[in-house]
């Protein structure tokens, strides 16, 4: 059995392999998978099989390699590396939060793991069909845009690089930098530092937005309520 019918087997059976999910989203309300939550059956299912993965970061990308144990083949998973910089926290927390999130990622990636979708998924209302023409020349693709957008510098900067949408991105640094806030202050001074971000999502993914604010309402009443 070759290094894929392998991995897609292991799929299978993490797939019929009962898993909670202890990760939960209270403003979009629904469960998500930790990596805690299936890591450890990855790993049975992958030493049963004959595979091994391995996890490598660079600068720009992060990639997951399953290797076939038993011969030469792999298979590499490959995703953007992107940092949250949040300047009230050691830098090796920084670090030891994007290496987490990334890990998580491509594990579920190469397993086939299934997660919630928080992007509002209704569909658009329907409009009159223009008939369709020809066009003699194939539109240009659009160039992929690069993304390097970041707070105000000082505490709680938060920043944005790689390409493509960012909305996903800007949810993930602002949940881990609430995650990190000791009071309702800090909690304030997260939002007025990445003011300038946060305006840009409420331009180009209103529906995000709109979670954003809830996430930071409820975080700041939790710790209100704590400080009382």
């Amino acid at each position: 059995m070759n290094v894929y019918k392998k991995l897609q087997a292991a799929r299978a059976k993490l797939h019929k392999t009962p898993l909670g999910k202890s990760g939960k989203n209270s403003f979009a309300k629904f469960n998500y998978f930790e990596l805690s939550d299936f890591l450890p059956e990855v790993t049975a299912i992958f030493n049963e099989l004959g595979l091994c993965e391995v996890i490598n970061f660079n600068t720009d990308t992060a990639t997951l390699t399953i290797h076939d144990a038993d011969a030469d083949g792999q298979i590499v998973f490959t995703t953007p590396l992107v940092y949250a910089d949040m300047g009230k926290v050691q830098s090796i927390q920084n670090l030891g939060a994007t290496h987490t999130y990334i890990r998580r990622y491509l594990y579920l990636l190469a397993m086939n793991v299934l997660e919630n979708d928080v992007v509002d998924a209704a569909e658009p209302k329907s409009s009159p069909k223009a008939e369709a023409k020809p066009d003699p020349k194939p539109a240009p693709k659009p160039a992929v845009k690069q993304l390097d957008m970041k707070g105000a510098p000082g505490d709680w900067q938060i920043r944005i690089t790689g390409e493509g949408a960012w909305d996903k991105i800007a949810m993930d640094a602002a949940k881990l930098a609430l995650d990190v806030a000791a009071t309702a202050d800090d909690c304030t001074s997260i939002f007025k530092v990445n003011h300038a971000i946060f305006e840009k999502m409420k331009m180009e993914y209103p529906t995000q937005y709109d979670l954003l604010i809830k996430q930071f309402k409820a975080r700041k009443a939790a710790l209100l309520a704590i400080q009382e």
